[in-house]
This record gives C-alpha cells, sequence and structure tokens, in this order.
C-alpha cells in the first residue's frame, strides 16, 4: 500500500522517512521525486508499506504533525485511474470532432 506525504522538508532524505514509517510496520519503498529541470526535491514523497493496517495507523498517527520544522500531510494518494479516465475521455472526443 503507498502513502502520499506532503509538505516535506527539502531536508528530507528517503533514510529519514524509513526511519519514520518503519516505526509503524516494514517499508517495502520509499521516493522522494525530484523536479526535472532543477534535480531538486519536490517536497512531497511516497511510501509503500506492507501491511494495511500498519499504513492506516500510521497515516492516523502522522497526519498533520510537525516533523523536520513542517506541517506535514499524510495520506493514500488519489486512485490514478480517477485522474486518467476524464484525459482520456477529453482526447477521444477532441479526436472525433
Amino acid at each position: 500500500m503507498t502513502i502520499y506525504i506532503g509538505n516535506l522538508s527539502f531536508q528530507a532524505e528517503q533514510e529519514h522517512l524509513s526511519d519514520l514509517f518503519a516505526e509503524y510496520g516494514e517499508v517495502k519503498s520509499c521516493s522522494l521525486p525530484l523536479d526535472r529541470e532543477t534535480g531538486r526535491k519536490r517536497g512531497f514523497a511516497f511510501v509503500e508499506m506492507v501491511n494495511d493496517a500498519e499504513e492506516q495507523k500510521a497515516i492516523d498517527d502522522l497526519q498533520d504533525v510537525e516533523w523536520m520544522g513542517r506541517m506535514i500531510r499524510v495520506a493514500k494518494p488519489p486512485h490514478v485511474n480517477a485522474l486518467v479516465v476524464p484525459v482520456a475521455v477529453a482526447a477521444v472526443i477532441a479526436i472525433e470532432l
């Protein structure tokens, strides 16, 4: 299961996040996306955990908590298909016109 973490400090590293979420259970992966042009961190991350119950506990406990000097936002990311389908439909409509 994947967790979105927003409003991160730009000093946060993958190891910091892995250590934080490991307090709640096994962390499968952690990624901090970088800006394509500057190579700088974008201020958010994704942590994937093995267990759903541990994931939910981490979300509940860490939501709106100050961490590394910032109030972090912790939530499940929106479902990818919910974002892709409207774009695909709009593209089909534009092609048919």
